[in-house]
């Protein structure tokens, strides 16, 4: 099994909903994402999947929320925006977006992380 990883940042605010303590303030972070691909064979010249064309996909989606207040945008709006709801809405977003490659590539997982040491992980 082969895997390929790319990982894009961006800045965003947020507030968690019904949380008490002090996260349900507005406040902002320096997420990480990291979007990996799986698959048992390779493409013609050797490739899971081309990380030119990964990355590009994950900046198109990290663009809706890149210096916003996230509890604005949907699907943010109407479900909070915790580091779990957020991996999975760009799992969607790349399930969506990634074209069917050549080596069978899927999509396996998205980690979000809100800071060094804390992050959540969706895959199917």
């Amino acid at each position: 099994m082969f895997e390929v990883s790319v990982d894009e940042t961006f800045a965003a605010g947020h507030a968690l909903r019904g949380y008490k303590g002090k996260c349900e303030n507005v406040h902002g972070h320096n997420y990480r994402v990291r979007v990996t691909l799986e698959g048992d064979s390779l493409d013609s010249i050797g490739l899971l999947y081309d990380f030119v064309h990964l990355k590009r996909m994950i900046k198109d989606v990290i663009q809706t929320l890149d210096h916003r207040f996230m509890n604005e945008i949907p699907p943010f709006d109407t479900i909070n925006p915790s580091a779990e709801n957020i991996a999975k809405y760009f799992y969607e977003q790349a399930a969506q977006k990634l074209p069917k490659a050549e080596s069978g590539a899927r999509l396996a997982s998205v980690t979000v992380w809100e800071s060094d040491t804390t992050y959540a992980t969706y895959r199917e």
